[in-house]
């Protein structure tokens, strides 16, 4: 009896262990999982010299596509609207010249800005250069076709600027390799680099208050 009574202890001792062990590797599946899920671009605002070295390069190559969201809009915030009611609010357009400020110290000199046709996103350009930028269709509908769309308008040795929306931008983070991307703020910009043989490689996103960061790397 003494023996049987042993051997069931030391049963169930291993089998305490065995859930133990189960119920680690669990936790660890389940907060890897997570992760993956929710996996981003990295933040360019705050990633070492190499991730910012390299945009600069690809910049000065002429080989980075930057989709910028617009800035606030007037109809979800309670600012003071820059007008018209489907535009962008007062302060949108102070931080949009801004990000303006930011891509002219890149340079803008071998660089193309496209913007969609809704008044959101013109006034954005507007604000971020000083002047209009070419409205295109593709950049309002977006959907499954964005990423090869931004493929056959990208002209070698230029960068191309494109002011969009949160939800084009998502879809061409699904399309990259992304699919569960935080979406993204207002202002912010996500860098992706297109070589001449039609390569693609997402480089990054920078937050609109991060540009100091990024131009004293």
């Amino acid at each position: 009896m003494q023996l049987t009574a042993t051997y069931k202890q030391r049963r169930t001792l291993r089998l305490g262990r065995l859930l133990t062990i189960l119920g680690s590797l669990l936790v660890i599946a389940l907060v890897s999982g997570f992760v993956w899920m929710t996996r981003s671009p990295i933040d360019l605002g705050q990633a070492g010299h190499a991730a910012k070295a390299d945009l600069t390069k690809a910049w000065q190559a002429g080989e980075v596509v930057a989709l910028v969201r617009h800035a606030e809009r007037c109809d979800r915030s309670d600012n003071l609207c820059l007008g018209p009611a489907d535009g962008i609010t007062q302060a949108g357009n102070d931080s949009a010249a801004l990000v303006g400020k930011g891509f002219v110290a890149l340079g803008m000199q071998q660089a193309q800005v496209f913007t969609s046709p809704l008044t959101r996103t013109v006034q954005t350009a507007r604000a971020m250069f000083g002047q209009d930028a070419a409205a295109q269709i593709w950049l309002e509908s977006c959907g499954a076709s964005l990423r090869n769309d931004v493929v056959a308008h990208k002209v070698a040795q230029r960068n191309m600027v494109l002011v969009t929306h949160s939800g084009c931008i998502s879809d061409f983070e699904k399309q990259t390799g992304f699919p569960h991307a935080i979406a993204a703020d207002y202002g912010s910009t996500l860098f992706v680099r297109i070589d001449d043989k039609g390569q693609l490689k997402v480089l990054g996103i920078l937050n609109a208050d991060a540009w100091s960061q990024l131009n004293s790397h």
